[in-house]
């Protein structure tokens, strides 16, 4: 086994893994919120298509979209794996150690609140990445006048044999810019149509805040970032960005949709 194996397969390798990975999820959790805040657009969906569409093909973020996937599955792996070593090298019960009184609950708890997690991300993107890959999601057309960009003309696109494509140009008869795009806008609407849905998103939003909140300020000393000087602003971050700001932030998307859906 080579120097750099043992390395990372030590308990403070794994820990390195794992602050590396959770700090990599925790970045991209802004630039995936900045992309679901389309949603509150009141443009039908343009925007968040827009938004998908890029993710999709824009080649810098394709590739690191492998290393998001790649992230998750060490992320929880290496999670699970450092869990079941503690609970072998400590098998006296962590609320019976005087040190468990000194830990914030989601310390103790942070192998549940992944899990949850861990469920909720395996649902979500079956729910929505994976039908905008292969889910033969409908089109729709916006058909917009140049000077008057809130003028948009919104036609859903029947589903032919022919194959549709993301689309962009100008109409020469109207003078009026189109868009032709997937529609992965209708799926997030049904979706969040469902109050059960609304419910275990909002749940697993608050799941990741307190997972956040500990595993934020934990993958920073896990790098070696504990030092005074840095202490008191990775813990502003963890605890108001990422334990409140960011989840309640998504939380708030499905309630808005659902109590929309439930006004038409």
């Amino acid at each position: 086994m080579s120097s750099f194996t043992k390395a990372f397969s030590s308990t403070l390798g794994k820990k390195l893994i794992m602050g590396l990975t959770g700090l990599f999820l925790s970045l991209f959790l802004i630039v995936h919120l900045i992309g679901n805040l389309q949603l509150f657009k009141d443009d039908a969906g343009k925007a968040f298509n827009e938004y998908s569409y890029f993710m999709t093909h824009f080649l810098p973020i394709k590739i690191i979209s492998y290393l998001l996937y790649a992230s998750i599955v060490l992320h929880a792996v290496y999670a699970l794996v450092i869990t079941i070593h503690n609970k072998k090298a400590r098998p006296v019960s962590y609320a019976s150690y005087n040190g468990a009184a000194n830990s914030t609950w989601s310390s103790r708890n942070m192998g549940i609140l992944g899990t949850i997690l861990l469920i909720f991300i395996v649902i979500h993107m079956g729910n929505f990445w994976f039908k905008y890959h292969w889910g033969g999601l409908p089109y729709t057309q916006y058909e917009m006048s140049l000077s008057n960009p809130s003028d948009v003309k919104v036609t859903n696109l029947p589903i032919s044999g022919e194959p549709l494509i993301h689309a962009e140009y100008v109409n020469t008869q109207t003078g009026r810019e189109v868009l032709v795009a997937k529609d992965l806008y209708q799926v997030v609407v049904f979706s969040f149509s469902s109050l059960w849905y609304v419910v275990l998103y909002v749940i697993s939003m608050i799941a990741m805040g307190f997972h956040l909140y500990h595993g934020f300020q934990s993958g920073f000393q896990s790098l070696g970032f504990d030092h005074t000087k840095y202490k008191p602003a990775i813990n502003w971050l963890g605890t108001w960005l990422f334990g409140i700001i960011i989840p309640a932030a998504f939380a708030a998307i499905p309630i808005y949709i659902y109590i929309t859906t439930l006004n038409q």
